[in-house]
């Protein structure tokens, strides 16, 4: 029955904070709302500012002038609550946790959310005025560049998403590293092939130019070897500090230790009764 009411109680909590985090997030988007197509000219600055003069984005569909603000805003909403819902994350799984975890998954978290965003900055700030740059002047004489404000969003999205998972590079290899999955000589033997991932990722997720297929590749490998620098100092670290009883890791009892245990309690029990 405790065990049932333990299970219970865990699900209760966890809807409280999904609730939480939901709610958070509705109201960041309510704010927001009256805003939305700011946001997404702020958005599309990059490729309006390569645009030439009189040029203009356009929508082909009827629906899509109100609909793709509305999904800058939501994403805006969610990337504002960001922090907060990790908390609600971290205080529903932190009770559950040894020291020694818990001091290896807040800074991992914490520099996880921060290497995303430097990311997103990165392409936003430097990648897209490149890549527009680009595109806007291989167009043939005669062809005017007015992009689809959907299409827009979708090809930010994924440049997002492709630089932002790219910057998470460290941390994977720290995280593989100090667990001890992957050894520190391995991730050096890997180099080459880690070199030569990074500009397949590349081609595959930029534009066909070489200048934009190396603004990914070269942030790829070097955020590689910065991992790995990190992770070796770190598991030297590990290895120096002294094990106390909170960090140690959880060992299951044998089952001679288990008849010590219940030998124990009944002598215990014998001398009090």
């Amino acid at each position: 029955m405790d065990g049932t009411e333990t299970f219970i109680s865990h699900l209760i909590e966890l809807r409280d904070r999904l609730l939480r985090s939901a709610i958070a997030w509705i109201v960041l988007f309510v704010c927001l709302f009256p805003f939305a197509n700011d946001l997404y000219t702020l958005l599309a600055e990059p490729m309006l500012a390569k645009l030439p003069k009189g040029g203009q984005m356009i929508a082909t569909e009827v629906v899509t002038p109100f609909f793709v603000p509305i999904k800058v805003a939501m994403m805006s909403a969610f990337l504002g609550t960001l922090p907060y819902i990790l908390y609600q994350v971290w205080a529903f799984i932190a009770p559950g946790l040894y020291l020694h975890e818990k001091k290896f998954i807040v800074p991992m978290v914490v520099a996880s959310c921060l290497l995303f965003a430097c990311g997103m900055a990165f392409a936003y700030f430097l990648v897209f005025p490149v890549v527009f740059g680009f595109i806007i002047g291989v167009a043939p004489v005669g062809v005017a560049v007015m992009t689809d404000i959907n299409k827009y969003l979708d090809f930010v999205i994924t440049m997002f998403m492709a630089f932002g998972i790219t910057f998470e590079v460290p941390i994977v290899v720290i995280a593989l590293a100090y667990t001890g999955m992957v050894e520190i000589h391995q991730f050096k033997e890997a180099r080459p092939y880690v070199i030569v991932g990074a500009f397949v990722i590349g081609a595959i997720f930029t534009p066909p130019d070489v200048v934009s297929q190396f603004m990914l590749a070269l942030p790829l490998w070097l955020l590689y070897e910065l991992g790995v620098i990190v992770a070796g100092w770190m598991v030297r670290n590990k290895a120096k500090a002294p094990e106390t009883p909170e960090d140690a890791p959880y060992q299951p009892m044998s089952i001679a230790d288990m008849d010590k245990e219940f030998d124990h309690i009944e002598e215990e029990q014998k001398k009090v009764s």
